[in-house]
């Protein structure tokens, strides 16, 4: 990272961590992400905040925005492109309260599980993609 060891992550940093997972991502979930927007911000905004009826800006790590697959089949024109958001803050405070995972990884890991849910993968999936990954 760019930073001091003495100054967080900054949005930069998380966006060029998130940009270099991305291409690490494991094929089974590569195949569904082409194109695929990263945003990262400090907080989820209060609309995601009511929606996913969150209780604190701190619950969310990442979220993936998109169209499912089955429904890609009819683009509708104008539609948002599919986005992977990361929250920041969150990211540092559960890195820092965790204390185990290179922060890097914990971003591969947040990113992983936003598309694989998106996909309707369920946590054993993507779990068993990533351990295949680590063979």
């Amino acid at each position: 990272m760019t930073t001091s060891p003495l100054l967080p992550p900054s949005l930069e940093d998380v966006e060029r961590l998130a940009q270099e997972a991305l291409g690490s991502i494991p094929e089974p979930l590569r195949a569904h992400i082409q194109g695929v927007v990263i945003r990262v911000e400090d907080f989820p905004d209060e609309e995601t905040e009511r929606e996913m009826e969150l209780e604190s800006p701190y619950d969310l790590l990442g979220l993936y925005r998109g169209i499912a697959v089955a429904a890609r089949e009819n683009p509708q024109s104008g539609a948002e492109p599919d986005m992977i958001f990361l929250y920041r803050r969150p990211l540092l405070d559960f890195w820092c309260e965790e204390g185990t995972e290179d922060f890097a990884h914990l971003i591969r890991h947040v990113m992983i599980h936003e598309i694989g849910h998106h996909f309707g993968f369920s946590d054993d999936d993507m779990e068993s993609i990533e351990a295949s990954e680590a063979d």
